[in-house]
């Protein structure tokens, strides 16, 4: 009976907590709903971005717009995406120093819960910005050899690896001193992977240095994937590497993040 009855209150203790982790998505929604300028980064950038590269780089780098499509297009779903999941780290920061997470510590729910909950809710952004990206495509004139499915699985990709890289910024969120310091820290990271990849020009037009920096560039590796996926609807060696490095990015970070928050949340 002893042996059930805690078998019974550890299942319970996961039920409640789950529960209480979806609450505070919830609360996260709702928060957009009342400032949605908070999606401005994934609602604009996406589309000023498409335009913006597929008419300046499109004649140079490809001959024209319409070839040049299939090849951006993944470069900037990645780009935008990840730039996406910075928000976690900020949004968190701020709660912290508005006191919003010492007012949760005074509430008996578990105290992993508000984390749990912000990196569920941000989960949003990146269909948002999946969805946005890939419209702009069709409009104008981007036809996925996959077809919908392709796209269909590019995007689950897509949104997988962000949200697994999310919990590297929502350390920096929770070891941070201010919200400007997590978004430095981020920007300092992020520009080197997304620009100094294969995701706007071809490696080999790269100098020596740089083209090796962008063959081995995690980023590289999912706009590969994206690309297959898109134009062959195949699973290649990109496709895995990009699935087992973010399962080890949030592995790493999911830990250190977890550890920090409990520390400041005890």
């Amino acid at each position: 009976m002893h042996f059930a009855d805690k078998q019974i209150s550890k299942s319970t203790t996961i039920a409640l907590t789950v529960r209480q982790s979806l609450i505070m998505a919830y609360r996260g929604l709702i928060k957009v709903r009342r400032t949605p300028e908070q999606l401005i980064d994934v609602t604009v950038q996406p589309i000023l971005f498409t335009l913006m590269f597929a008419y300046l780089f499109g004649g140079a780098i490809a001959g024209n717009v319409h070839t040049y499509l299939p090849i951006v297009i993944p470069g900037i779903l990645a780009q935008t995406v990840l730039t996406g999941s910075v928000a976690i780290g900020v949004n968190l920061r701020e709660d912290m120093d508005k006191g919003v997470f010492d007012r949760f510590r005074s509430l008996p729910i578990a105290r992993i819960s508000p984390l749990a909950g912000a990196l569920i809710a941000d989960a949003i952004r990146y269909i948002i910005v999946t969805v946005l990206t890939f419209t702009m495509g069709y409009i104008m004139g981007m036809r996925p050899h996959a077809g919908f499915t392709g796209v269909l699985e590019a995007s689950l990709l897509a949104i997988v690896f962000s949200w697994c890289v999310s919990w590297m910024f929502a350390f920096f969120g929770v070891i941070a001193k201010s919200a400007a310091g997590v978004q430095g820290i981020s920007m300092m990271i992020l520009f080197p992977l997304t620009f100094l990849s294969n995701a706007f020009v071809p490696v080999n037009t790269l100098p020596g240095p740089l083209k090796w920096f962008a063959t081995v560039n995690p980023v590289s590796r999912l706009v590969n994937a994206i690309r297959m996926l898109l134009e062959q609807g195949k699973t290649g060696t990109d496709f895995w590497l990009s699935l087992v490095g973010g399962v080890v990015i949030m592995t790493v970070f999911s830990i250190l993040t977890v550890r920090a928050y409990t520390r400041k949340a005890a």
